[in-house]
């Protein structure tokens, strides 16, 4: 019978019951999360709880009384450094148990035990958001004080338009000029630009047809001297067949004329 007894033996000895419990609060500390039965769970927020309260204030000798439970230099250190500024602000309840369901085999309930202020998804800054409720719809009728309070924002509401106005009216002629600047050198532009391309095209064309001509000129002037330079050796030859013929025509000639008066 257990009457009376706040202390779960958890089914060990002291001995092994306090290194069990050491060494889950060390593994806590690292990685500020585990998962293990709910009964060790228990347990162990009754351990750790303390020690993470007595870091806060960092001096020898609460490091010295922590590592006394802990026995372990490393983590000793983290639980100083990181830990203690981040539940320096927390006035207690340092540790979230959740549960998680039963084991298979035994069925021994389990959960997961973490520092509340190392979970990112249930710590996340919510900013709530305002809204502005405005009625309407003609079907109710507006109260005085809806009549005084709509009478109260009139001013307001013409104040704005008239500073509006004056705001635009003021603007206007600072942004006309360099609009009108811009458009002036936009229709310029383009005029000078097309004007010369449009001069220089006829003559490109005149004078490539001009090219050609001269071209096609030179070609035939070429093939008709060589056609008189192929035919003038052929006359040449000719003429000097035939003077050469009536050179012996002559000779003969004379040589007829001598002999006929001596057999006279």
């Amino acid at each position: 019978m257990r009457h009376g007894n706040k202390l779960n033996h958890l089914g060990r000895k002291s001995a092994h019951r306090k290194a069990m419990i050491s060494n889950m609060a060390c593994s806590l500390i690292q990685h500020k999360r585990i998962s293990t039965t709910l009964a060790k769970a228990k347990a162990l927020r009754v351990f750790v709880e303390p020690l993470l309260t007595k870091s806060k204030s960092d001096s020898t000798h609460s490091r010295r009384v922590v590592f006394s439970y802990l026995q372990n230099k490393e983590i000793v250190t983290e639980l100083f450094r990181e830990v203690a500024p981040k539940i320096a602000d927390r006035s207690g309840g340092y540790t979230r148990i959740i549960r998680t369901g039963y084991r298979l085999g035994d069925n021994a309930e389990m959960c997961m035990i973490e520092l509340v202020d190392f979970n990112e998804v249930y710590n996340t800054d919510r900013v709530k958001k305002t809204t502005r409720r405005s009625r309407r719809g003609g079907s109710t009728k507006p109260t005085a004080s809806t009549e005084t309070m709509i009478d109260e924002a009139a001013p307001i509401e013409e104040a704005v338009v008239v500073e509006d106005l004056a705001v635009s009216e003021e603007s206007a002629p600072i942004e006309e000029a360099p609009i009108n600047e811009e458009v002036a050198v936009v229709e310029e532009a383009p005029a000078q630009e097309e004007s010369p391309a449009q001069e220089e095209s006829p003559a490109v064309v005149e004078d490539t047809v001009a090219e050609e001509v001269s071209e096609t000129e030179e070609t035939a002037s070429n093939e008709e001297e060589s056609a008189a330079s192929e035919e003038a050796p052929v006359v040449a030859e000719e003429n000097d067949e035939e003077a050469s013929a009536s050179n012996d025509s002559e000779a003969e000639g004379t040589e007829t004329s001598d002999d006929t008066p001596k057999e006279a």
